[in-house]
């Protein structure tokens, strides 16, 4: 069995925060933003009958650090956590829990900023957001435990909104895109669906 410990690796996905330049407009060389939020879970394999395997939506914890690389580009890296239950659904008995897992989000990718914009007085940037990296699964069982990691892409947006000076209110909603490793979890060579799995959080983005 590998270590649980093997989400380390997601530290050099930030390991870059050296490399910060300032901006031309504000000297900021880098964001580090922690947030909190709730994560729904796609489906990860769908069997006959209308039985499916996923995770049961969790909280979610997490720290995002950003480089700007221009004045409306920024390069970010993110590590997250969550932790649910494994879910097998079955039609009319909803779902019913086969295990637990904690999971780790590691990815680094762009975020472009839209400028800055009012909504009545408070000041706020909206941004998009596109990178890769990966999912890295711990999984305890009845009997046994066990760890599966896949690549996944991400997609999202969200808001920044001024709080007070050098912090902002951060609220994102991001896609995690990928297929569970059946192979790392069981050795079998089953092959899942992609899945679409929501992350909806809130954190407050500090200057530096």
């Amino acid at each position: 069995m590998r270590s649980i410990r093997s989400f380390a690796v997601a530290a050099s996905v930030i390991a870059a925060g050296s490399l910060g330049a300032q901006t031309p407009e504000s000297g900021t060389t880098m964001h580090v933003t922690p947030y909190v939020g709730y994560m729904v879970f796609g489906d990860y394999l769908k069997g006959p009958l209308g039985t499916s395997l996923t995770n049961s939506p969790g909280l979610m914890y997490g720290t995002q650090l950003s480089l700007p690389l221009a004045p409306n580009l920024s390069l970010v890296g993110n590590i997250g956590y969550t932790s649910s239950d494994i879910s097998i659904g079955v039609p009319f008995l909803g779902g019913i829990s086969a295990g637990h897992s904690t999971m780790y989000m590691y990815d680094a990718g762009l975020e472009y900023s839209f400028g800055r914009a009012k909504s009545g007085s408070i000041p706020f940037t909206p941004f998009v957001t596109a990178g890769v990296g990966a999912m890295h699964y711990n999984i305890d069982e009845d009997i046994a435990t066990t760890t599966a990691t896949n690549l996944a892409g991400n997609v999202g947006l969200g808001a920044d909104f001024v709080v007070g000076r050098g912090v902002a209110l951060r609220l994102m909603a991001k896609d995690y895109i990928g297929q569970f490793n059946f192979q790392d979890a069981t050795g079998l060579g089953l092959t899942g669906q992609t899945a679409n799995n929501f992350a909806l959080t809130a954190g407050l983005k500090f200057d530096f």
